[in-house]
C-alpha cells in the first residue's frame, strides 16, 4: 500500500474521529496492528490555530510516520493556508474532510455538506494540492457517497478529484442524511474503485475480520478504514491482519493484556491533556473498553465519579484484576462494540 512516496505496512487504517483519534489513540492503534492513522480534523480558521484544542490536535511528538493531518473548512484559500501550516508542523500527508455529517459542521457548509457544492469542493482540492504538491506532500480526501439517497455523487466527484491531483480517496458507505444510522452500502465504493486509478479505501461498518475480508473482496478497495469498532478494542487491527493473512482467528486478548494496554494508553492520554482534562476525556475510552463486559456498566458509572488520574488508574486495575479471577481472556461483549450514534455525532461536532 502506497500513498505518494510513503509505503505503508498494511491496508488497515484508523479512521479520523474528532474527539477520539488524538495522538495517544493513534499511537495505540499503530502499535496494535494498524498500518496508518489520520488525525482528528483540524480547523482551517487561522484565529483558532493557537487554541489549546488545535495545538493538541497538531501534536505529533513521537508519532510514527507517515503523519497524516485532516483539515476541514469551506474557503479554498484558508484550506490551502491550513495545509501549509500543518506541513510546517510535521504533516507528511494532508487529508481533506468532506465526510463529517455533524450538523454543527454541515451548517457551515463544511464536511459532507461540501459534496452539495461540487464547484467549491473542486476549488478547495485544487488549492490544497497546489500548496502541497511542490513540497512533495500527497493530498488525500475522505467523503461520503453523497448528501442523500437522491444525491449520490461520489463517483462524479471522485473522478474530478483524481484529475485534480488527489492521491488517495476514502469513501464512507453512507450518505450525509444517514449519519451513522442504517447499514453502509458498498456498491458506490466498488463503482469508484473501478473508475479510478488511485488507491480507494472502504469505510463503514467494518467491525470484524470477516467483514474486512468481505468488504475488500466486494469493493476491490485497496484498504479498509476502521473507526467506531476500534473504540475500546484497538487490537481489532491485529485480529483483522492475522485473519486476512491466515484465515484463522487470533484468540481474544487476555484480561491482563487488556488491562496493561488500557493503562499504558491512559498514561499517554494524561500526558497530553493533563490531569483535569485528561481524567474526564479518558472516561469515554474506559467506557468503550468495558462496554458489554460483566459488571462493565456499574464500573463505568463509578469511574465517572473519579476526578484524579491515580484514582482512575487504580480503579481500572482493580476492576480488570477482579474480572481476571473469572476470565483468563476477555469474554465476548454482550452488546455491539461500536453503535453509539449520538456519541459519534457529538465527537464529530466537537471539531
Amino acid at each position: 500500500m502506497q500513498i505518494g512516496p510513503h509505503s505503508l505496512p498494511n491496508r488497515l487504517f484508523v479512521a479520523p474521529m474528532a474527539g477520539v483519534t488524538d495522538r495517544p489513540f493513534r499511537q495505540l492503534c499503530r502499535r496494535l496492528g494498524a498500518g496508518y492513522a489520520v488525525s482528528e480534523m483540524v480547523t482551517s480558521r487561522k484565529e483558532l490555530w493557537g487554541s489549546l484544542k488545535t495545538s493538541r490536535r497538531a501534536d505529533h511528538a513521537g508519532e510514527p510516520g507517515p503523519i497524516a493531518v485532516q483539515i476541514a473548512g469551506t474557503d479554498a484559500a484558508m484550506m490551502a493556508e491550513a495545509a501549509g501550516y500543518n506541513i510546517d508542523r510535521g504533516a507528511q500527508i494532508i487529508d481533506i474532510n468532506m465526510g463529517c455529517p455533524a450538523k454543527k459542521v454541515c451548517n457551515k457548509w463544511a464536511g459532507s455538506a461540501l459534496m452539495r457544492n461540487e464547484a467549491l469542493a473542486l476549488e478547495i482540492v485544487e488549492a490544497v494540492v497546489a500548496v502541497c504538491a511542490p513540497r512533495g506532500v500527497p493530498v488525500t480526501l475522505k467523503m461520503r457517497t453523497g448528501w442523500s439517497a437522491d444525491e449520490r455523487n461520489a463517483l462524479r466527484l471522485a473522478t474530478l478529484f483524481e484529475a485534480a491531483g488527489i492521491a488517495m480517496l476514502t469513501i464512507h458507505g453512507r450518505t450525509r442524511e444517514q449519519g451513522y444510522k442504517g447499514l453502509a452500502e458498498y456498491d458506490t465504493i466498488a463503482a469508484v474503485k473501478a473508475a479510478l486509478g488511485i488507491p480507494v479505501v472502504a469505510n463503514g461498518d467494518v467491525d470484524s475480520p470477516e467483514k474486512a475480508r468481505d468488504v475488500l473482496a466486494y469493493t476491490g478497495a485497496d484498504a479498509v478504514m476502521i473507526g467506531r469498532a476500534a473504540q475500546g478494542r484497538p487490537w481489532i487491527f491485529r485480529e483483522v491482519s492475522h485473519f486476512l493473512a491466515t484465515g484463522e482467528h487470533l484468540p481474544a486478548p487476555t484480561v491482563t493484556e487488556a488491562r496493561d494496554v488500557l493503562t499504558e494508553h491512559l498514561h499517554d492520554h494524561y500526558g497530553l491533556y493533563g490531569e483535569l482534562s485528561g481524567v474526564r476525556s479518558a472516561r469515554k475510552h474506559i467506557g468503550w473498553a468495558v462496554r458489554g463486559l460483566p459488571g462493565g456498566e456499574a464500573f463505568r458509572q463509578h469511574m465517572n465519579t473519579l476526578e484524579r488520574c491515580e484514582e482512575q488508574l487504580q480503579a481500572l486495575r482493580d476492576w480488570f484484576d477482579e474480572l481476571g479471577q473469572t476470565h483468563h481472556r476477555l469474554p465476548p461483549a454482550a452488546v455491539p462494540a461500536a453503535n453509539d450514534d449520538e456519541a459519534d455525532d457529538m465527537a464529530c461536532a466537537a471539531a
